[in-house]
C-alpha cells in the first residue's frame, strides 16, 4: 500500500516473491560490491602508504650505505698509507719487505662484490660491496698489526744490541800499547800475548763502561790489580785492569757513560794506565773495533 501524504487516495502495489527474492539478492550483491570496493580502496591506500616509507627508508638507507662507502674507501686509503710506512719501518728494522701478494690480500672488494652479485636490488650488491671492503680491511689491518708487532720486536733488539755494543774509549788517554798476538811484556820480559789495549792516563782518571751491561766480576787478579768485568750480552765481555779503585760491585747494572773504576797501577804495571780487553763470544778481540774513531786518543 502507497499512501501519500494529507488527503491523496492511497494504492495498492503487488510485489511478487520471485522479485523480492531478486530485490533482496541484488541489495545484497550491491552491498558486497560495496564493501569490497571499500576494502580494495583502503587497503590501496595502505598499500600506497607502505610502499613509500619503504621507498624513503630504502632512500635513507642508500644515503647511509653511500656515507658509510665513502668513509670505507677513506680508511682503506688510511691503511694504504699505514702500508708505506710499514715498509719503510721494516727496513729500519732490518726485515724484509712484507711479500706484495700478501700486501694485497682482499684489496679490490668492490669490484669482486659486482662481479659475485649479478642478481638483487641496488642495497643489497651496495651492502655486500662494503662487507666485500671491510673484510678486506680487517684482512690486511691484521696483516700490518703482525708486521708491526714484528717490526717493533726486531727494533727493540736491534736498540739493545746497539746499547750492548761498546763504542767509546773507557777513559781518556793515550794509546801506549796496541792489542797484539804476542808482544814483549815491559816487566817480565818475555813474549806473551797482549789480549787488549793500554791507555796511559792521570792517576785517578775515570773509567766508564762503553755500553750497557751488568757486572759480573769484581776484584783482585794476579798481574791485573783491581780488575772488574762487564758483561753486555750478545756474547759481549769487557775487561779492565790496574785500576786504583773499583766503583762498582758485582750484579750492578750499568749504562753506557757509568763510571765504573777509577786509573791506576795495581798489579804488574810500570806506571798508571787502564788495560782494556773486550771478548766476544769467549775469544779476545782488538778493543779499538769497538771505539768510535773519533774516540780513539794517540
Amino acid at each position: 500500500m502507497l499512501v501519500p501524504p494529507g488527503t491523496g487516495v492511497s494504492k495498492a502495489v503487488e510485489l511478487s516473491g520471485r522479485f523480492l527474492r531478486v530485490a533482496a539478492g541484488a541489495a545484497i550483491v550491491f552491498v558486497l560490491g560495496a564493501l569490497l570496493l571499500g576494502y580494495a580502496t583502503v587497503s590501496r591506500s595502505l598499500d600506497l602508504a607502505r610502499a613509500d616509507r619503504v621507498e624513503r627508508e630504502n632512500a635513507r638507507l642508500s644515503e647511509e650505505l653511500g656515507i658509510l662507502h665513502s668513509r670505507v674507501s677513506a680508511l682503506s686509503d688510511t691503511v694504504r698509507a699505514i702500508a708505506v710506512h710499514d715498509s719503510r719501518i721494516r727496513l729500519l728494522a732490518n726485515l724484509d719487505p712484507n711479500d706484495p701478494s700478501v700486501q694485497l690480500a682482499g684489496i679490490g672488494g668492490p669490484r669482486d662484490a659486482r662481479q659475485l652479485t649479478t642478481t638483487g636490488g641496488i642495497l643489497d650488491r651496495r651492502s655486500r660491496e662494503i662487507r666485500v671492503d671491510l673484510d678486506a680491511l680487517i684482512r690486511r689491518a691484521n696483516l700490518l698489526a703482525s708486521s708491526f708487532t714484528e717490526a717493533v720486536d726486531s727494533l727493540t733488539i736491534h736498540r739493545a744490541r746497539i746499547d750492548a755494543t761498546p763504542s767509546i774509549m773507557p777513559t781518556a788517554g793515550w794509546l801506549s800499547s796496541a792489542f797484539n798476538a804476542s808482544r814483549m811484556h815491559p816487566i817480565l820480559h818475555i813474549n806473551r800475548p797482549h789480549e787488549g789495549i793500554d791507555v796511559s792516563a792521570p792517576m785517578g782518571a775515570p773509567i766508564e763502561a762503553p755500553a750497557d751491561g751488568t757486572v759480573i766480576s769484581v776484584g783482585w787478579e794476579t798481574g791485573y790489580g783491581n780488575t772488574l768485568e762487564i758483561d753486555h750480552g750478545f756474547g759481549i765481555v769487557t775487561r779492565y785492569a790496574h785500576a786504583s779503585r773499583l766503583l762498582v760491585r758485582k750484579g750492578q747494572f750499568v749504562h753506557r757513560g757509568d763510571r765504573v773504576a777509577l786509573v791506576g797501577n795495581t798489579g804488574l804495571a810500570t806506571g798508571p794506565h787502564l788495560h782494556y780487553e773486550v771478548h766476544v763470544n769467549g775469544k779476545p778481540v782488538d778493543p779499538l773495533r769497538y771505539v768510535l774513531p773519533e774516540a780513539i786518543v794517540d
